[in-house]
């Protein structure tokens, strides 16, 4: 293949980052025709501009707070999975917390007329979504909105999340480590989870498999929290190893 400029590498390994949330040397030396140093050196550049944290043998996606449009523009596919797979856990009837990710707003769009359901969230994008469905009576957490993720968080957010008693609280997480648990990119936004799952019977985590075995800087909840734990993987697949005999996994 031709010879890539740098600049090409770059928005390539950029996209293999959001695509995959990690990069291997070597498979990307190979995609790009180009050598392993090559690629290092590329991949030392995200790092210095804030797009990459460099691992043992390539590099992962630096986890930072990301706006809705970003976060729903990524992973669709895995996203979609999640949802039908997470379909049959949604309650008939009473109240669902759903937080402000889109992996819930993409679950949230499957809500038919047999779910008469409550729907209480900090997103104003997943709040539009589900006063869209034919049976959901929505409610808009309030509190100060995190312009970075487009939630909404702080002492009112949580005040407002503990009026409530939930029969189920649907999350997804910027990371997932076995020994830390589920975390945030802010501490407010990790509160305002913690608030919602103590009110709620169950938690269930929608999580792709790109935030597994990584960790972003706030902790959200610990595995005792959490009762199922929904990827687009098969439950044998061995990248859900680490998280067996910590959590139901679908």
């Amino acid at each position: 293949m031709p010879q890539l400029l740098s600049a090409e590498r770059r928005s390539l390994l950029v996209e293999m980052l959001a695509e995959s949330g990690s990069i291997r040397l070597e498979p990307a030396a190979e995609a790009l025709g180009v050598s392993a140093m090559t690629v290092r050196r590329d991949l030392d550049d995200l790092v210095r501009d804030g797009l990459a944290r460099r691992v043992r043998g390539g590099a992962v996606a630096a986890i930072a707070p990301q706006d809705f449009t970003a976060r729903i523009a990524a992973r669709g596919g895995a996203k979609a999975e999640i949802a039908r797979k997470a379909h049959d856990l949604l309650p008939h009837g009473g109240a669902a917390a759903m937080d402000a990710s889109s992996t819930v707003g993409a679950l949230i769009a499957t809500l038919d007329d047999s779910h008469e359901l409550l729907v209480v969230t900090n997103s104003y994008d997943n709040l539009r979504t589900a006063q869209g469905r034919p049976a959901v009576d929505a409610i808009l957490l309030g509190g100060r909105l995190e312009p970075r993720t487009g939630s909404f968080v702080g002492a009112q957010a949580c005040e407002s999340a503990a009026r409530f008693h939930y029969d189920r609280f649907f999350t997804s997480a910027a990371a997932l480590d076995p020994s830390f648990g589920t975390s945030e990119t802010t501490l407010e936004e990790a509160e305002v989870k913690r608030v919602l799952s103590t009110h709620a019977d169950e938690t269930v985590v929608l999580a792709d498999s790109s935030k597994l075995e990584r960790l972003a800087v706030a902790r959200a909840l610990e595995w005792g929290d959490v009762d199922i734990l929904v990827t687009e993987l098969d439950p044998a697949d061995d990248r859900l190893a680490a998280f067996r005999g910590l959590v139901d996994i679908r």
